[in-house]
């Protein structure tokens, strides 16, 4: 039997359900998977999760013990780990190259803390520092390692990711912008251990609902959905709702999410007196985010930076018209005009704009609303992408010619 140990740098978190949905669809092919995490988690709402969490192996807290024989083993394999400096020092910080030092002991760590499980083979979910950890661990181990891209790990958080690349036997990503990113500005990474590997929603998730405010002069109802994070800029959003309001279009914006900028985001709703318009909803369950996706008009998005977003998926497979910038592999999800509308990143007026534009068309959007959730239910279907993702990952494990030589014969079709 296969065994895998799959390693985030947080495992398990409710923004990111892709990691256990494949550590549950390899171990339905028969593969033992031992997830592990970097970081410790807090107590969990979810009694799925906590179930997780009490099966995951952690790094934190530390052992003493494991800690000084890590350092040990980092001595007396300090050549094979020299291995990955040169590279490393390449371009990144003093303290970047210490925080590497540091996981460098991790990984020692790590290995040690595997040691006795039968692991095969490591895989790291993004490119953070559990990649790192991960690569340290399978050289000490003599084992490969793989990893996941999702993306801000490789738009934004990249570093040391060329030696990260380098070292992994196969890397996947979740779209073809970010695989022809890799390849354009890393020419060190061979096309041919470089895979797209889609993420996607359940079909059932929702069925072809209505707004319920379709005539033109009805107030728009907004949702935006995502952790209340710098990078989904829900600052942006805010700003909008004043220059919508300004323009005399009569809207509602509800934000779902919690995250480090609630605060900051709900000041800026009291500066630019927009109380009435705008309002924090928290985290929100699964069953009440579905309830705000049958009521609202149109979901949108005003991420800096993004993989290929869930919610805009399950959005479209809720049938709701979706607004987000035409940045990084978005386009591969949103058609602008015939699965949803797109907007220059960064340009408060054409969002405005665009926001206008729904409105005006709102009666007229159900062709639209449709053709989106098709193409989500055709292209982004939870269960084949995972049977795709579970091909794929097994192939190029057991090192077979044709997950290596010909990446359009498994994920691509789809």
């Amino acid at each position: 039997m296969l065994t895998v140990a799959y390693i985030a740098n947080q495992f398990p978190s409710a923004v990111e359900p892709y990691v256990w949905q494949e550590v549950m669809e390899l171990r339905r092919r028969g593969v033992c998977v031992i997830p592990c995490s970097v970081r410790a988690v807090a107590a969990l709402r979810d009694r799925e999760m906590q179930g997780w969490k009490n099966g995951t192996l952690y790094l934190q807290p530390l052992r003493l013990i494991l800690l000084l024989r890590a350092a040990r083993i980092c001595l007396q394999e300090r050549k094979a780990l020299l291995a990955f400096w040169p590279r490393a020092g390449e371009r990144e910080s003093a303290g970047r190259r210490v925080r590497a030092v540091l996981h460098t002991w991790l990984g020692a760590y790590y290995a040690l803390a595997l040691e006795g499980r039968g692991v095969q083979h490591i895989h790291a979910h993004h490119g953070y520092s559990a990649a790192w950890i991960a690569m340290v661990a399978a050289r000490l181990l003599k084992m490969n390692f793989s990893m996941t891209l999702h993306g801000s790990d490789l738009l934004v958080h990249h570093s040391f990711l060329r030696t990260k690349l380098a070292n992994c036997t196969f890397c996947l990503t979740i779209s073809q912008f970010n695989r022809q990113y890799i390849l354009q500005h890393y020419p060190v990474v061979s096309a041919g251990k470089v895979f797209v590997s889609r993420l996607g929603v359940e079909a059932a998730e929702g069925g072809f609902e209505r707004g319920t405010n379709l005539a033109v002069n009805a107030p728009l109802l907004i949702l935006a959905v995502g952790r209340l994070h710098p990078v989904k800029d829900h600052a942006f959003l805010i700003r909008a709702c004043s220059e919508v309001k300004r323009r005399g279009l009569r809207s509602t914006c509800l934000i779902a999410g919690d995250g480090p900028e609630r605060a900051a985001l709900g000041r800026l709703i009291r500066e630019l007196g927009l109380q009435e318009e705008v309002r924090l909803l928290g985290h929100l369950s699964r069953q009440r985010l579905n309830a705000y996706y049958v009521m609202c008009d149109v979901v949108v998005l005003t991420s800096r930076s993004e993989g290929l977003p869930l919610v805009l998926m399950e959005a479209m497979a809720h049938g709701k018209t979706v607004l987000a910038p035409a940045i990084t592999g978005i386009p591969e999800l949103i058609t602008d005009g015939k699965t949803g509308f797109m907007y220059r990143s960064g340009s408060l007026g054409d969002f405005a704009a665009q926001l206008q534009r729904i409105a005006a068309l709102r009666p007229g959007l159900e062709p639209v609303r449709q053709a989106a959730r098709r193409h989500v239910l055709k292209h982004f279907d939870r269960a084949k992408n995972l049977a795709a993702f579970a091909d794929l990952f097994m192939a190029c494990v057991s090192g077979r010619e044709e997950a290596m030589s010909n990446e359009d014969t498994l994920l691509q079709q789809i």
